[in-house]
């Protein structure tokens, strides 16, 4: 495995922190783990790309653990009753069958300009939620939710084989 690949993986040792915090309401440790994870996204695409270590593993494993890094902290403002769990369906659904969808693919492709949007309005809505709680931040993650499903659309439809 690549260096870029630990990196990928190691996105995912922020997530119990991340519950941890949100439980006991410790927003700014939240915010703080989670964009720490958003930050090892930034810095496995760079090392992948610098160094030469984009590998068909790393196109696979970098999406999947950005969903769960994305719908963590989701979840847990779910559970404390600050995010509502039909908005989290929608994307966790999109992301479910974009993901089916690639899985199924004989070579996976990179994210698109429309992926890295997507990614960059979750990060933001999800930061948001956590550090102020509220319908504004709600409308927010309503807008990352269309965001996110036009951009599955677009994947689709850019007939990705």
């Amino acid at each position: 495995m690549t260096l870029a690949s630990w990196l990928t993986l190691s996105r995912l040792l922020v997530i119990p922190g991340i519950f941890v915090a949100i439980a006991q309401s410790e927003r700014y440790w939240a915010a703080g783990w989670f964009l720490l994870g958003a930050l090892t996204d930034w810095l496995d695409g760079y090392v992948a790309r610098r160094f030469n270590q984009v590998t068909d593993l790393g196109k696979w494993l970098d999406p999947l653990v950005d969903k769960l890094l994305v719908l963590a902290p989701l979840l847990a403002l779910v559970e404390v009753g600050e995010v509502p769990g039909w908005l989290v369906f929608l994307l966790l659904a999109r992301e479910l069958g974009i993901t089916a969808w690639r899985a199924q693919l004989p070579q996976m492709a990179g994210a698109n300009v429309w992926g890295k949007l997507k990614t960059v309005t979750q990060v933001g809505a999800v930061v948001g939620l956590i550090l102020w709680p509220g319908w504004q931040m709600q409308v927010f993650l309503v807008g990352a939710v269309v965001i996110s499903w036009m951009s599955g659309i677009i994947y689709l439809r850019s007939g990705q084989k």
